[in-house]
């Protein structure tokens, strides 16, 4: 049930930022699903080999080189998931950079929720 809330709230912060982001588009709420799932794909079996595989550049740019990676991995996203679009890289990077600080506050919002209701 977590992960189908996840999966939702993910969505719909997709769906908001495609909205306000001129450089995204978005056909549609089912659309943001799509997407929220396959950027959850994405970064379980693609992420981690792309942060291996750079690590030298990543640890180099203390880190720093992570949000190129976020955005390649949403500019892959538009490119999988019809009806997504992302104008380019800086866009992505935007998007990524929005979508990452959203979901950390909603989802600890959501964390602290629980915790209220069960001691």
């Amino acid at each position: 049930m977590k992960l189908i809330i996840r999966i939702l709230a993910t969505a719909f912060i997709v769906v908001a930022l495609a909205r306000f982001l001129p450089g995204t588009h978005i056909d549609n709420y089912l659309t943001g699903i799509w997407v929220a799932i396959v950027l959850g794909l994405i970064n379980i079996f693609i992420k981690p080999l792309l942060i291996i595989l750079t690590l030298p550049v990543t640890i180099f740019t203390f880190g720093l080189f992570l949000l190129v990676i976020n955005a390649l991995l949403v500019l892959l996203s538009s490119e999988l998931v019809s009806g997504f679009y992302v104008k380019g890289f800086w866009w992505a990077l935007l998007f990524s950079l929005l979508l990452s600080f959203f979901q950390s506050v909603l989802f600890s919002a959501f964390e602290k929720k629980n915790e209220n209701l069960h001691p």
